[in-house]
């Protein structure tokens, strides 16, 4: 009867293990999508041409 119960208990811990590798795989593929969309995105306090948007807009440096 011992053999039954430590048969089911690593059964029991061989399926976890399972479900949070898979969790764990899901949530680095997750981690790694947002950081390259994070990546993408440009700066929305910059212009086009790099200069930042603190009223200096317009004027030629010298």
């Amino acid at each position: 009867m011992a053999d039954e119960t430590d048969k089911s208990v690593r059964q029991a811990r061989a399926s976890r293990d399972d479900r949070l590798k898979s969790a764990l795989r899901e949530n680095l593929k997750r981690r790694k999508l947002q950081a390259r969309e994070r990546a993408t995105i440009t700066d929305p306090s910059q212009n086009d041409d790099g200069s930042l948007n603190e009223g200096a807009a317009g004027k030629t440096s010298r």
